[in-house]
């Protein structure tokens, strides 16, 4: 497998943030949804040295009590860039018990998925509330990893106006932030969805080494973790595709 250059990388990236952003969003501001972890904190430092950190505006935004908040300001004051924090706890409650009030004339409930998935969904919708009021564009801070196996809330933090990782894996992002300079128990902080309790790895049941061994080389030694990671990557494909839609034909 070919070495990966992590400075070469680090710098292309940063030239094509500056790039989409002449194209995409000349002198806006990048909005980041900083939740403490590498991906977010990877993807504001990128921002930071592309646009300049007067330009990125980090948002925070626990559901209640965030535990690790402390690593989300960490990097904030790492960087030096503005924030916000916007507590989308109260919110959650109110719509999970109104929408499950409404389930109730179903004879249905709130499902644990949704329990999930709702908390990123707000999120998304809190930054691109941020960012239409600060001239801003959305950094979705998915990885090429998660998204292979759809480890993503569509929605949620799946979508955004630009993504700087989407093309790179966990550990490859490890190593650029560690070019980047951040600081080493972010970037080496274990995966976690922040949802569940469970690391990220608990969740897919195998590691991100050998989820990104596969994708970089085709090579899994584990049949029986192949064909887990392929029927993920099947199942998750429509999440990484524009939605659909019906092509009139004139008769």
């Amino acid at each position: 497998m070919q070495t990966f250059d992590a400075k070469a990388v680090k710098n292309q990236v940063v030239q094509w943030i500056r790039d989409w952003f002449e194209e995409n969003g000349k002198g806006c501001n990048a909005v980041v949804g900083v939740s403490g972890g590498k991906d977010s904190s990877v993807v504001a430092a990128l921002c930071a040295e592309a646009l300049g950190k007067d330009h990125v505006i980090g948002v925070t935004m626990p559901n209640g009590v965030q535990p690790d908040i402390d690593d989300s300001m960490k990097l904030i004051r790492h960087l030096g860039i503005p924030h916000l924090n916007v507590n989308i706890g109260s919110t959650f409650s109110t719509l999970k018990e109104e929408v499950g009030r409404q389930l109730e004339t179903l004879g249905q409930e709130v499902s644990r998925q949704t329990t999930v998935n709702l908390p990123p969904r707000l999120r998304m919708s809190t930054l691109y509330a941020v960012s239409q009021s600060v001239n801003g564009r959305v950094a979705n801070t998915c990885n090429l990893s998660e998204d292979w196996v759809g480890y993503s809330t569509r929605y949620g933090d799946a979508a955004g106006d630009f993504s700087p990782l989407g093309g790179l894996t966990v550990h490859e992002v490890v190593a650029i932030g560690k070019v980047l300079g951040l600081p080493v128990e972010l970037v080496e902080k274990t995966p976690s969805d922040g949802l569940t309790g469970k690391s990220d790895e608990d969740n897919l049941g195998f590691t991100y080494a050998t989820l990104d061994h596969y994708i970089r080389t085709g090579v899994c030694d584990d049949p029986r973790i192949k064909a887990l990671i392929d029927d993920k990557h099947a199942k998750n494909l429509f999440k990484l595709k524009p939605i659909p839609h019906f092509e009139y034909q004139p008769l």
